[in-house]
This record gives structure tokens, sequence and C-alpha cells, in this order.
């Protein structure tokens, strides 16, 4: 941790030569993981961060940099390189820094600090155990991985304020592969959240039943016939199948990406009907303990609930101060980063589409032949023009309004915002599932999520000819 004092003369000599903001961005993290293959312990490791970000600000121009080097000489030489990028007279200075507060929304009552080690291998045991429980010949690789990590971070800046905020998360995660003489496949699931270890013996958040349903579903795909290609009504499944509106949908709906043209969403789509009048959508970061929430983000603006899409139409966006300059907007605490060697810009933290009117059970039953989507092992979007193409890791084909045969290889191909308006139903069972995002400020901690809902028409391909 740094002084106020030596941050006051950080900031000073940072805006010495006319740049209009300053922002001293501390970090002292940790990292613990444990791995357990094949029921054998493989890897512990541990790993520590502790560093300085320096960002400095004049009128839509933007300069950074970072250092390890945390003495009075090292912090100072870092402004004043970094300042050398401007050349008029100081037009700021900083005199004193008053703590901003905020309340603690993600408490953990019991640190992982004072967590052994054994503890974490044997909740991960307990999940290696049932798979092996199973007996299934045909599974043949194990993985199950506990992480966890303690982040402190202060932010000091020249509007004179200054924060601090400690947060601790885990994760734990199983990943199976089965294989017969056809091929193999893959089940994986990885729930986390900033709870104690407790957390995870919970009834809906165990390894026992994590690791099962990650077998369950890489057996279940093993035995898929190829999926047929063609347009057809698609029912995308609650939770993860949020991931699909997290790509083609949430990152447009970014200032990252908003300020500077290169969103199929532009400003001045306000208020328009971007989506099916049946569909509202938030990014939440004030949601207590969740995986991508934060109390306050990473430039000092309070977390909050932004509804992104209400009744269809575009109301909001993800705003940075930087991009809020080029907005005429102001952050809206939608501001982040993996750590101190990242420059932060607006990104997601808990990011769904919000429940629905009917149910789960209403929706297949409507659906006479068309695909059912329930996990997603990854593909690619274009902001700009909201094309995405995802490959689907867990599928069934939906007859006569009852859930049918597995299938594999389904690729969903086409639009953001055209799949956005032919959402024609949406059910109540809201989920979300934890992930990390990656983008131009790193890796992060987001929640995607929805409940289950179909989309009327989307291409679909697959190798196994026409869906009949």
């Amino acid at each position: 941790m740094i002084s106020k004092k030596l941050a006051i003369e950080v900031l000073n000599a940072a805006l010495e030569t006319g740049a209009d903001y300053a922002e001293i961005f501390y970090e002292d993290s940790s990292a613990h993981s444990v791995m357990i293959e094949n029921g054998k312990v493989e890897t512990t490791s541990s790993n520590s961060l502790c560093g300085v970000g320096l960002r400095l600000l004049k009128n839509n121009q933007c300069v950074y940099g970072y250092t390890n080097e945390l003495t009075k000489k090292g912090l100072l030489a870092l402004a004043n390189s970094l300042n050398k990028s401007f050349h008029d007279k100081r037009i700021v200075t900083v005199t004193k820094l008053d703590m901003i507060k905020c309340k603690n929304r993600n408490p953990v009552t019991r640190s992982y600090d004072d967590v052994p080690v054994e503890e974490k291998i044997a909740l991960i045991r307990e999940g290696i155990d049932e798979i092996q429980s199973m007996k299934d010949p045909r599974i043949v690789r194990t993985f199950g991985v506990f992480a966890d990590n303690k982040r402190f971070v202060a932010v000091f800046n020249s509007k004179e304020k200054w924060f601090k905020r400690t947060t601790e998360f885990g994760r734990m995660v199983f990943q199976v592969i089965a294989a017969d003489q056809n091929g193999f496949e893959t089940g994986f699931e990885g729930p986390g959240a900033q709870h104690a270890i407790d957390y995870f013996r919970t009834e809906k958040v165990n390894p026992k039943k994590v690791a099962r349903k990650a077998a369950e579903t890489a057996l279940k795909m093993l035995t898929a016939a190829e999926c047929p290609s063609g347009k057809m009504p698609v029912v995308i499944g609650n939770g993860w199948g949020g991931v699909l509106f997290h790509e083609s949908c949430g990152h447009p709906l970014e200032a990252s990406a908003v300020a500077k043209g290169l969103s199929c969403f532009s400003e001045n789509k306000i208020g328009d009907y971007i989506a099916s009048p049946i569909v509202s959508a938030v990014d939440d970061s004030t949601m207590p303990g969740e995986w991508g929430s934060i109390d306050i983000d990473d430039e000092g603006n309070p977390g909050t609930k932004r509804l992104l899409i209400k009744n269809g139409k575009l109301n909001d966006y993800m705003i940075d101060d930087l991009n809020g300059r080029r907005m005429d907007r102001q952050g809206n605490g939608a501001c982040r980063r993996q750590n101190y060697r990242y420059i932060p810009t607006s990104r997601m933290s808990n990011t769904y589409i919000c429940n629905g009117k009917s149910t789960p059970e209403e929706i297949i039953k409507a659906t006479k032949l068309g695909l059912y989507a329930v996990g997603f092992n990854g593909g690619s979007v274009d902001p700009t023009t909201g094309e995405f193409n995802f490959g689907c890791s867990e599928a069934y084909i939906i007859r006569d309004g009852k859930i049918a045969e597995p299938v594999k290889g389904a690729t969903l191909i086409g639009k953001g915002f055209e799949i956005l308006k032919k959402i024609d139903m949406v059910a109540n069972d809201l989920d979300l599932a934890q992930g990390m995002c990656g983008a131009s400020s790193g890796s992060i901690r987001t929640n995607v999520g929805q409940p289950t809902l179909r989309v009327s028409e989307v291409t679909v391909g697959g190798r196994g000819g026409e869906l009949k």
C-alpha cells in the first residue's frame, strides 16, 4: 500500500504538463490452486502480484503505464515518463484525498487464507470419487480444480478521491473426457462465487453433483449423432445459454465499442426496438456474492444495475469514464481490468436476459421440430456487425414438443440484433453461469445468464443432413 502523501506527490507530477485527470491504481493480490487428475494430486500452485498502474487523460487522449517498483523514486519516474505525452501548463493540482466509502456486498465469512490446502484437496476429491464410482470405462480422463484469489485494490485520483476494496472468490471446476471407437467428448462444469469455501458444499453447488453432471454430459454427447443443418427454431437453455447474449449483444453494448462507432447498437438507437418486446436485459454488478459483482469499479464509480434493454427497446450501455467523455455521458460503474498491468475500460459483470412469463416445459411443448441448445463451447463475434457463430457442446433435437435424441457438432450462425428480434418465448427459470471474459483490459470474472428461451428461426450448421 502506498501512502496518501506519496499518492498526492505522484499525481501532481503526472499532471505537471497539462493532463486533466490522473489516476493511480494499486493492487496486491494472491492466487492459489490445486488440481487432481485421474484421482492423483498433480499440482498445487500459488502466486502473487503487486504493482501500480498510472493513467493520464486529456480530453479524449489517454496514456498508461505500470510498474512494480513501488518506491517514491520508481513511482515518480513512471509519472515523469508518462507526462511527456503532454506539453501544456498544469491545469489540475491535487491538495488532498478524501475516501470514497462503499458498502461491501460481497463479504467472505471465512478467508481463503485460513483454509488449509488439504481441505481444498478433499473437496475436489469428493467429486473425482463420484465420477470414478460410475465405473464407466468410456471415462478416460478426469480433472478437478479448486482455485481461489484474494485481491486488495486502492485507487487515488485527481478528483481528490480515493478508495480501497478487498475481494475474495473461489471456483470449483470439473472436466471429464469420455471416449469410444467413434471419438471423444468433453463435459465441463465450473461454478464460482464470492463466497467462502462452505458455499461449495451446498445443495445447489457441491462437488458430487457438479462432477457427475460433467461426466453425464460427456457420456451423452459421446452417443450423439451429427446435428442436422438448416434454418430451424432453437430453444436455448437457461444459465450457460446466456453466453450467446453475452458475446453477440453484450460486447456491442459496452462503451468501448459504442463510443468509437464500432458497435451495431450505436448511440442513435437509444429508444429503438433492438429486440422482441418480451425481452429485457440487465448488467448488474450489485448482486451480493455473485461471480461478476463489484462494489466499486476500477476508477471509483459505485457498481450499479444497468437496464440495457427494456421491453425490447435499447435503454442503456455499460460505460467507463473515458469512453463516457466521447459519448458525453458519465461512467456508470462498468470500468474493469484484469490487474494493474491493463488499462481499464467498460466491461460486463453479471449480464442476463430477464425472466419471462412462460415455463420451460411450455416452450418445449410449443416447438414441433427444432434444436434444444444447452451448452456452448466457444465461437466468434464481430461487435461491429453483430455477426456470430457458436459451437454447441450439448444439444438435442426437439420432436413433437419433446426433447429427443442428443446431437453433436451443432453451430449457431447469425447476427445478434436479428436473433434478439426473433425471440418469441421466454421462460421464468433464470439462472447464471460463471466464466472468464477476455477483452482489451484482460481476463475478468463475468456471469452470463438467461431463462430458457426460444428463437423462432436460427441458421444451424451441422453435418447430419436436413432436419426431419
